[in-house]
């Protein structure tokens, strides 16, 4: 959408807004609902089958238990139909909300096929009473007329003139419109069209041939399937030959007087060259032929207000092209034509690379270099748009909705223009502002945003160690000295924080840098806190503080605009600057903390009361500290925070690079920066204030907590007994929140003081300081007892189920957990092999990255390729220094080399060797060419030890899963390399052409929508009671804000239509499950990456939607893909792949196919032992499953045999009392009777007669792959294999009150089983929706044959037992879980996708059941 956020006040940002290149411009309405979309719906499903789209009306009669007066209450919007007459004098309809802003209506015009290519034009609303308005830009409708009386309707009129500007956005658009890049088709879009194809030329349904997977050879070759992770790119339909601005620009001066703005040279399909005039007015043909001017029109006829108007009366055949090309992106699903506003790099690019051919139009974009800023007009203030949308009022829901949109869009656009300045700094293609400096010490600004370095303190601090030990002449190699000596090579590096502080401070620059020079020479004690004060610690602190305060959004007080920019080795810090700041006079400006590490610090009391109602909100304490005068000062901030005025009179506060206390576990040199994350803050001082509370009558409750808080520095998890005390304390705490009035008053007594473990001298009695420390260590010990070991717990019962190294991140954030506690974590789960290994991968990952950057940022130009491509052979392959013969060591020679840059001190820039003429020696020969394979893995050994205390295994290297490695690295990094088949075993894996980007990574502080986020939240809970009406309406509520405000392409609109499609999933409205469904995975696919984890989860839920439709064959295609993404994301060995696998069991079950499920139950169960163990609740899932499939299969032996195994392993879990148990028992006396029964028929001579034994025994011979089926099924699947959860199978099957983990398949697994059971006790094989299963496979003929009868009485008995169970069961007891889970659920949901909502069944009996719960 384009900015609501201009009342008229930054009219710059709407005129950017307006500019057809934003890249948020095509958003789709926010009316999905809308008349646009609906058209397109049979499509965007995917639906195929005739009942499907009969079903897809509307996504609110969808649900049938939801009824369709919830409408009004999504997000407080009321649309209302206007009519609109085109230019040409078509007519259109739009559904229009008296909010909606008239830049909102022209971007509804760009976005109706009808009006695409119009950008020029006024707009006119006519009323009911016959009036006429104007309408302006920036109002909103509702100021100029009421719509909500009906009756009115808008007119485009072409009254509007050309500019400079609105003509070359106009050429633009033209040419935007004629191309199909912006489309990003979804493989699950095309794998549907491909089946209703199919279907239409099949006539009888049930000979489509359901494929076999090719699912359990997945992993054997996962390099060789890269390729097909990558769909090929749109198939461009050519609509004309060229469109390019002609070398008749500029126009002479006399047509300039006329109206002429510029001229296009155009070649159309038909051959023909036309040379075309842009005008004030219109477009036309002139009669210019080779090289002079011709201003004359050819005829009247050829000249229309817009160019592609023009060029549909020029040539027919572009006419025929352009109403193909509109149709293809019409017959997408609308959100694949949204363009995504940041998109995820791509770690894989096409291969084999596609040619590139000539574009004069891509030329002419290249070479006009603005990096981010506008070619034409003034550049935006970026501050100033930030902070006037920060005042906007937000009283009422609309106020906050225009309020958030407004913020996400400008920050938006503020990180788009930071990447690109970013890439121009280090490409050298923007000046420095003090360019007379030392490179070390350049800083820039440009597009109104300052630019400054930040230095990887950890591989300086980490190779200086590692000079200290390599080179005799340093006697001293304790710790302290070398971290010294670091600060003292540091302090010429630094720049970020430090430099601006210079400025803030009001010191000339070159005042500035000749103290800097003799710094390094001064005395190294008072300069190990500045010289840290730019390093990536730093940068992610401060960055993550400006995001803590800007969610507590205290009125008067601002923040700046930040991103933190990965490039080519470089970490760039972007921020919008402060008005005033780098001109005249600053010595008053500074109003609060301190620029000089406290020596001086300011204060203000209107300030301080600002500072301090955002401190109570983050849990800080207001605390006294003393400055270098010995003065007493008292904070509510960290002291080197600084609160400056800026000539706006607005007060804002930076350097916010610890907004939470320091880790007391990491105090030593070096760990300045080392603090706790917010979110184990707010849990700290939740749990002691339930603590306060349960110990009012017991003062001493409190004790076991700290009696280790002497022994700080002490880095091992204290013994299980403590771990329990405090794991109890934290369980009881988390029970106790629910009297909220209670608790939130005591939390917010509990506040920590961010000064304590630092350089600065704190006021105040002795007491109080010892306090302060105390409550700092506590939390510290919380975070080492309680949270780890709780998280350890977590990953044992799979309710966290992290698959790649960034949804382990996002885990251990959300727990309240740094990195940096990684390696403690990988002791602590030794037993679980896949966390381990994916502990082990991220490590190794996270130091290498560091290495990769080093050898990056010393890289020429000319070198990035092949030092990539040199890197990844070191890592993976066995590669020996290239050209030269270097010492022995080859890591000694780099670090005694890294020692001498040490010595040199200014010699060496932070900036490596990228100095504009390449002057020094040791710049002739490239660094990279020196590193070994060795060298490399001993320098990631070492580092992993140093930086996350981690011992890599001596086998790390051949351990290691490599496939996984290199994804992860490259997507750190920002590498694309080719997706072809590598034989990573070879000695050179990777050739230079292999590498085929470096893209630039990024962090930054785009706000969320909170309002959005709390109904998510509450719908969950709803949900989770069963209560679907009041869930579905939250959600789509939640849907309906976030669309206004991030528009479609957002991670949270995603979850919206996970949750979306859970809710209509129980409501029995598959085809509604699957439209939301689609939604959010074409979202994720194009939000988080083709193989993020929550895509492959996307999959795996399309996968079970259609197989609840009956679609078994299209459901196996998605599951195919899911198996693929697993294979990408989290390798073979994870608990996830078992869980899948069971599902794809489930779909052969279905369809008859027993021997293909077998081997994938088989191969589950052998996951499941390996990964989790024999005893693990999830093994029994599997024996479960097993003994099921051979109940269907009419093999009871087996099936009893599997069930005793389920039976033993929850007595051994549960206790023989748990109703799970209760429930296998019962399973085993069914199958022990239906046994027995068979044999009684035997007996009764009811059993095979010869001839059927023989047309057995035939049956046999010819397929002897169906005996060793039975064999190994038998066997029992005692392997070694790897692991899997079937969360949902568990919670179906036995009744287990489930985590909320990763999972794909949840609850439609869950439902499924629920249908298997009553099929398999009734002796039926029955599909969801009672469409009988096609003709039987000779595995199951055989059985049949054998087993020839079952009596009903079983059957009976069986179903009342589910159906009694079904009646306490899940809808109680698995979906209360949420509510258990609190806190950890929540902070998990955006990175651990819920798969289908527990509880919930295909099945009739339990619908109906379900709705006549819902209408009460």
């Amino acid at each position: 959408m384009a900015g609501k956020h201009n009342k008229a006040k930054n009219r710059r940002v709407s005129q950017n807004a307006m500019h057809s290149t934003e890249p948020v411009s095509s958003n789709v309405p926010m009316k999905d609902e809308s008349s646009t979309l609906e058209s397109v719906k049979a499509d965007s499903n995917g639906a195929s089958s005739p009942n499907e789209s009969a079903n897809t009306k509307s996504e609110v009669t969808d649900a049938p238990s939801v009824p369709p007066t919830n409408q009004s209450k999504q997000g407080d919007i009321h649309l209302y139909p206007v009519s609109v007459k085109t230019q040409s004098g078509e007519k259109l309809e739009l559904q229009l909300s008296p909010g909606d802003s008239v830049m909102d209506l022209r971007q509804f015009l760009l976005d109706a096929p009808e009006t695409c290519f119009v950008t020029c034009y006024d707009l006119i609303l006519h009323t009911k009473d016959g009036s006429i308005h104007h309408l302006e830009d920036y109002n909103e409708i509702s100021e100029v007329a009421d719509i909500t009386t009906g009756g009115c309707s808008l007119e485009m009129v072409a009254a509007a003139l050309y500019d400079d500007r609105s003509i070359r956005a106009h050429v633009h658009r033209a040419r935007e419109l004629l191309s199909l890049s912006t489309l990003h088709s979804s493989l699950s879009t095309s794998l549907a069209l491909q089946h209703e194809t199919m279907q239409n030329t099949t006539t009888d349904s049930s000979k489509i041939e359901v494929p076999e997977l090719d699912g359990l050879g997945f992993m054997d070759d996962v390099t060789g399937s890269l390729g097909s992770l990558l769909s090929s790119s749109a198939q461009e339909i050519k609509c004309v030959e060229s469109i390019v601005f002609s070398s008749f620009n500029p126009p002479p001066s006399y047509r300039r007087l006329v109206g002429d703005l510029l001229y296009l040279d155009v070649v159309t399909l038909e051959g023909n060259r036309f040379c075309i005039t842009g005008t004030t007015k219109s477009f036309y043909v002139n009669s210019s032929t080779g090289n002079t001017l011709d201003p004359k029109p050819v005829k009247a006829s050829s000249e229309a207000t817009t160019l592609i108007g023009l060029l549909q009366k020029i040539s027919s055949r572009f006419k025929k092209a352009f109403r193909e090309t509109l149709e293809r992106k019409a017959s997408a699903h609308p959100f694949e034509n949204v363009q995504s506003l940041l998109p995820p790099n791509s770690w894989l690019g096409v291969y084999p690379v596609p040619d590139h051919r000539r574009d004069a139009a891509r030329a002419e974009d290249a070479l006009t270099l603005s990096y981010g800023s506008e070619l034409i007009g003034m550049q935006r203030d970026w501050n100033e748009e930030l902070q006037s949308c920060r005042e906007f009022p937000h009283s009422t829901p609309q106020e906050r909705i225009l309020r958030d949109r407004a913020l996400y869009k400008v920050t938006s656009d503020f990180v788009d223009a930071a990447i690109s300045g970013a890439i121009g700094v280090i490409n050298r293609c923007i000046p420095p502002i003090n360019p007379t400096d030392p490179e070390c010490f350049h800083m820039y600004v440009h597009n109104n945003i300052f630019f400054s370095f930040a230095v990887d303190a950890d591989i300086g601090q980490f190779y200086k160690n590692h000079a200290s030990n390599v080179k005799l002449k340093f006697e001293n190699t304790n710790t302290s000295p070398n971290s010294y000596e670091k600060a003292s090579s540091d302090v010429i590096h630094e720049t970020g924080a430090i430099s601006k502080a210079d400025i803030y401070n009001g010191s000339n620059s070159e005042e500035i840098h000749e103290v800097k020079a003799v710094a390094a020479d001064a005395s190294v004690d008072s300069q190990l806190a500045e010289s840290e004060q730019a390093t990536y610690a730093s940068a992610n602190n401060d960055l993550k503080g400006t995001r803590a305060y800007q969610e507590v959004d205290v009125p008067g007080l601002y923040n700046l605009a930040m991103a933190i920019i990965d490039y080519r080795g470089h970490r760039i810090v972007a921020q919008s600057i402060i008005p005033g700041i780098l001109q005249g006079d600053k010595s008053d400006s500074l109003l609060y903390g301190s620029v000089d590490n406290g020596k001086k610090i300011c204060w203000n009391e209107a300030f301080h009361s600002k500072v301090l109602e955002a401190a109570k909100r983050l849990h800080l304490k207001e605390h006294t500290v003393l400055d270098g005068s010995g003065n007493v000062v008292k904070l509510a901030a960290p002291v080197e925070c600084k609160g400056i005025v800026g000539s706006d009179d607005r007060h804002y506060l930076l350097d916010l690079m610890r907004v939470t206390p320091r880790d007391a576990n990491y105090t030593g040199p070096g760990c300045r920066f080392c603090v706790l994350r917010p979110e184990l803050v707010t849990a700290f001082c939740q749990a002691e204030a339930t603590e306060k509370a349960k110990c009012k009558s017991k003062p001493d409750g409190g004790l076991p907590v700290s009696t280790d808080s002497s022994n700080v520095s002490d880095v091992d998890v204290k013994p299980n007994s403590q771990d329990k005390i405090t794991e109890g304390d934290t369980r009881d705490a988390q029970a106790h929140d629910s009297p909220p009035s209670e608790t939130g008053t005591l939390c917010e007594e509990i506040l920590l003081n961010p000064n304590v473990f630092t350089e600065f001298k704190l006021a105040g009695s002795e007491e109080e300081i010892a306090a302060d420390e105390e409550g700092v260590r506590k939390a510290g010990l919380y975070l080492k007892n309680v949270v780890l070991p709780k998280f350890v717990q977590d990953l044992c019962s799979l309710e966290v189920s992290p698959m790649d190294g960034q949804t382990l991140t996002e885990a251990l954030h959300a727990h309240g957990i740094n990195v940096r506690y990684i390696g403690q974590i990988a002791d602590m789960v030794k037993h679980l092999p896949h966390v381990w290994d994916l502990c082990l991968t991220e490590v190794i990952v996270r130091s290498a990255k560091h290495i990769a950057k080093e050898i990056l940022r010393e890289s020429q130009d000319h070198d990035v390729g092949p030092a990539i491509s040199h890197f990844l052979n070191c890592l993976f392959g066995h590669s020996q220094p290239l050209g030269t013969k270097v010492s022995a060591n080859g890591m000694q020679s780099r670090t005694q080399k890294k020692d001498q840059a040490g010595q040199q001190g200014s010699g060496k820039s932070f900036r490596g060797t990228k100095l504009k003429n390449g002057v020094s020696a040791r710049k002739n020969q490239s660094s990279y060419a020196h590193i070994t394979s060795e060298s490399l893995w001993i320098d990631i050994q070492e580092f992993a030890k140093f930086k996350y205390q981690f011992e890599l295994p001596e086998d790390a290297r051949l351990r290691v899963k490599k496939v996984l490695v290199i994804r992860n690295l490259c997507q750190k990094v920002g590498i694309t390399v080719a997706a072809r088949k590598y034989d990573l075993n070879a000695e050179a894996p990777y050739q230079i052409s292999d590498i085929l980007d470096l893209q630039p990574v990024v962090k930054h502080s785009i706000p969320v929508c909170s309002e959005a986020r709390d109904l998510l939240e509450t719908g969950k809970v709803r949900l989770a009671e069963g209560m679907l009406n009041e869930a579905y309406t939250l959600f789509s509520e939640a849907f309906s804000i976030l669309q206004q405000v991030t528009g479609p392409m957002h991670r949270e609109v995603a979850n919206c239509c996970r949750y979306l499609a859970m809710v209509l999933y129980h409501a029995g409205d598959m085809a509604g499950a699957i439209m939301q469904q689609h939604k959010e995975l074409i979202i994720n696919e194009r939000c988080l990456g083709l193989d993020h984890p929550d895509t492959a989860h996307s999959y795996g839920n399309m996968a079970l939607f259609y197989h609840g439709l009956n679609q078994t064959e299209l459901a196996l295609r998605h599951m195919s893909r899911t198996l693929l993404l697993l294979s990408l994301s989290c390798g073979p060995d994870h608990p996830d792949v078992a869980a899948t696998f069971i599902n794809v069991a489930m779909m052969y079950q279905d369809i008859g196919k027993m021997n293909i499920a077998l081997r994938y139950l088989q191969e589950a169960l052998k996951k499941n032992e390996r990964l989790l163990g024999e005893e693990h609740i999830q093994t029994a899932v599997c024996y479960h499953a097993l003994a099921i499939a051979f109940n269907c299969m009419g093999a009871y032996k087996l099936s009893l045999q599997h069930e005793k195994k389920t039976h033993d392993i929850l007595v051994k879990q549960l206790g023989e009392d748990d109703s799970r148990t209760q429930d296998s028992k019962k399973w085993m006396a069914t199958f022990q009777m239906r046994d027995r029964q068979m044999n009684a028929q035997k007996q009764k001579g009811q059993a095979v007669d010869a001839a059927s034994a023989q047309k057995a025994i035939e049956i046999l011979k010819a397929r002897p792959d169906l005996i060793q089926a039975f064999q190994s099924a038998a066997a029992g699947g005692s392997g070694n294999a790897n692991s899997s959860v079937s969360k949902s199978l568990s919670a179906a099957i036995i009744g287990e009150t489930l985590p909320r983990g990763r999972g794909v398949d949840e609850r439609a697994a869950r439902a499924a089983a629920e249908v298997r059971k009553k099929a398999a006790a009734r002796g039926l094989l029955v599909r969801p929706h009672g469409v009988p299963v096609p003709a039987l496979p000779q595995l199951t003929q055989l059985l049949n044959i054998i087993n020839s009868g079952i009596a009903p009485e079983a059957s009976s008995n069986a179903q009342s037992e589910d159906l009694k169970k079904e009646a306490n069961g899940p809808t109680t007891n698995e979906l209360g879980d949420s509510k258990e889970n609190g806190c950890a659920t929540t902070a998990q949901e955006a990175q651990a996708p819920v798969g289908l909502g527990t509880g919930l069944t295909a099945l009739d009996p339990k619908k109906q059941k379900m709705k006549t719960k819902v209408t009460t």
